[in-house]
């Protein structure tokens, strides 16, 4: 329940404050400009609040936190007196309304770019880059990749921490590159290996890229096979399995540690297990079937267990920052690479080269929400950074309804000398609607698909 509220008050938050900074980005240009604002809405629907200002503009807080909008004069929208004619927003230049329906989403870029440099002030810890583990058959075994390898930097970026390099090697392995590392080797020796990300499968290019579709699994202290949760209504929860309880074996093989237990019951969907445990000291034996559940292309068994956090030793953990100039330009940098990789996936996805089950919704944005907020401050602003990128090049695309669609029509506004029929518009407006209805829908069939594999 706990969980549930956090997610629902971190999403609130953060739509909150990032449709607040995309609508401020309209309003203040618009305000910069001369053109007269009626209305500055965070949230639809009955305000709960609102205040007119001197000027008659009116600032209002929508009773439904889903969006928000800037009202301006416009002729389109109604009779406007012949005084106000020149502050309204259809009577003014291309240039002037292509700079305020710019300006929402740069202000969404604008402040992923603050936010990802206040991180990188403020300093981020991580594990040192060192592999714990290269998964057999993979890209990165067949590359020459070994346990133990320090890596010092990728393509001449250094390497501080290990999650400095996944937002590099993504962009990479979409554009189908080979990236080259520098490596220090677990007896002492400086070498060179190449990283060939084209045989990376694009199946396999998501979230978990460097782990999954390349191989490389940073040293992390060896967890215990000790279960810590056990989801109820799952088949753990069904069979017996307790807080506490040590597995030993599943089928009779030795469980060492949380990894064999994972990959024992990832190979076995569908098929009873024997687990021998240990609890409280007492050896007991129970029986049970994962249920199946898709992990990625790769059909995968479940049984609805989480493992009991272990401590990183103090001599694996690093801490980075940077002053204030090369934090502005990390972050400014960080914003790039995002916005590039987020048209990218857009792109792959509408080409069906990757899986369009990497979109997610509102549902897992709210669970994401509400862990950040959890783990802490600079957790959550990180997140109020990603989801901010993705709203800006979002609302780029040329859709429309989007401000993509507004600066199209502007586009060719500018070419023809004359203005979108409102016939073209209308249609435009429907096909708009329907595009983002789909959209939304898939977005929402993925998070049901996530919660209820």
């Amino acid at each position: 329940m706990l969980e549930f509220i956090y997610s629902i008050a971190g999403f609130i938050l953060a739509l909150g404050i990032l449709v607040t900074v995309h609508e401020f980005g309209h309003f203040w240009v618009a305000r910069r400009l001369g053109i007269k604002v009626l209305k500055f809405s965070v949230g639809f629907g009955r305000p709960i609040w609102s205040r007119t200002a001197s000027d008659g503009t009116v600032y209002a807080l929508g009773s439904l936190p889903l969006g928000g909008y800037v009202k301006m004069l416009d002729e389109s929208e109604g009779e406007v007196a012949e005084e106000d004619k020149h502050v309204a927003f259809n009577r003014q230049p291309i240039w002037k309304r292509t700079l305020v329906v710019l300006a929402g989403p740069m202000f969404n870029f604008l402040f992923a770019i603050a936010a990802y440099s206040l991180v990188f002030a403020g300093g981020i810890e991580g594990l040192s880059p060192v592999v714990g583990k290269v998964v057999e058959g993979s890209v990165a075994q067949k590359d020459g990749f070994r346990s133990g390898d320090l890596l010092l930097s990728v393509d001449g970026r250094k390497l501080s921490i290990w999650q400095e390099q996944r937002l590099y090697l993504f962009s990479k392995a979409l554009a189908r590159k080979t990236v080259q590392y520098d490596i220090q080797t677990s007896d002492g020796r400086k070498v060179t290996r190449s990283l060939n990300l084209a045989d990376v499968p694009m199946s396999k290019i998501d979230a978990r890229l460097v782990a999954r579709g390349i191989g490389l699994i940073a040293w992390y202290p060896t967890v215990p096979p000790v279960i810590d949760q056990v989801v109820n209504g799952k088949p753990a929860f069904n069979s017996g399995l307790k807080h506490g309880d040590l597995i030993t074996a599943i089928d009779g093989e030795k469980t060492g540690s949380w990894d064999d237990v994972v990959r024992l019951i990832s190979a076995s969907p569908g098929r009873q297990l024997k687990l021998d445990i240990s609890r409280n000291g007492n050896p007991e034996s129970v029986f049970v079937t994962p249920e199946k559940a898709m992990d990625g292309d790769r059909e995968v068994g479940r049984i609805g267990i989480s493992v009991q956090p272990v401590a990183i030793p103090e001599d694996r953990k690093v801490m980075v920052s940077y002053g204030p100039l090369e934090s502005l330009y990390k972050g400014t940098e960080t914003t790039w690479m995002m916005s590039v990789l987020t048209l990218r996936m857009l792109v792959k996805m509408v080409t069906l080269e990757i899986s369009s089950k990497n979109i997610s919704g509102p549902i897992t944005i709210a669970q994401y929400a509400g862990k950040s907020a959890q783990v802490g401050f600079s957790s959550f602003i990180l997140f109020l950074a990603i989801v901010s990128v993705s709203l800006g090049v979002l609302n780029l695309l040329p859709v429309p309804l989007l401000d993509g669609g507004h600066l199209l029509y502007y586009s060719i506004e500018a070419v023809t000398r004359k203005p979108v029929p409102e016939k073209v518009m209308i249609l435009g407006q429907q096909v708009g609607i329907l595009l983002l209805f789909l959209l939304m829908s898939l977005a929402v069939y993925n998070d049901l698909g996530r919660l209820f594999p």
